[in-house]
């Protein structure tokens, strides 16, 4: 039986914890990591909204410009963007109460800020820093899994 990591246990409290907003998904379908990370989850059922400030639509679906503007709120978010918006967002996420922050990165620096990652902590916020949400069991297509296992292998896997 495997031993359940803490990334596990992190990413089961991040996907259970209500609505996720994605951050950085473009009006481009397919164009962007925000794009996938956003349209796997929907496809995995879960109450997920993009987050674009130039886009009324992305993927077929609303879009709304800030995290504020999302009726209703949200629970998590997974920051999609360019590192250096990655504050704004950590700011706007303490505001409105936020939960959970995962900040996405697949193999380069990805929307990995750590000084906003420990800003958000010291918030009350959980963050997980690198991956991806899709690489979760609950969430995740059989190649995100395949990339987790293989950064168990090598000791990458994300905290």
């Amino acid at each position: 039986m495997a031993r359940t990591s803490e990334f596990d246990e992190a990413g089961a409290r991040f996907l259970a914890a209500g609505r996720i907003a994605v951050t950085g998904v473009s009006r481009t379908p397919g164009s962007h990591g925000g794009n996938a990370v956003y349209v796997g989850l929907r496809k995995a059922g879960f109450d997920v909204v993009p987050i674009n400030p130039a886009a009324t639509e992305v993927e077929g679906d609303p879009a709304y410009p800030d995290l504020a503007a999302v009726p209703g709120g949200v629970a998590a978010v997974v920051v999609a963007t360019a590192p250096s918006q990655v504050a704004a967002t950590v700011d706007q996420a303490v505001r409105l109460g936020v939960g959970y922050l995962w900040m996405h990165r697949t193999i380069d620096a990805g929307s990995v800020d750590e000084a906003a990652a420990a800003r958000a902590r010291e918030a009350g916020i959980e963050v997980l820093v690198g991956g991806c949400p899709l690489m979760h069991r609950d969430a995740g297509d059989r190649g995100h899994r395949v990339m987790c296992g293989v950064l168990r292998v090598l000791g990458r896997v994300p905290r």
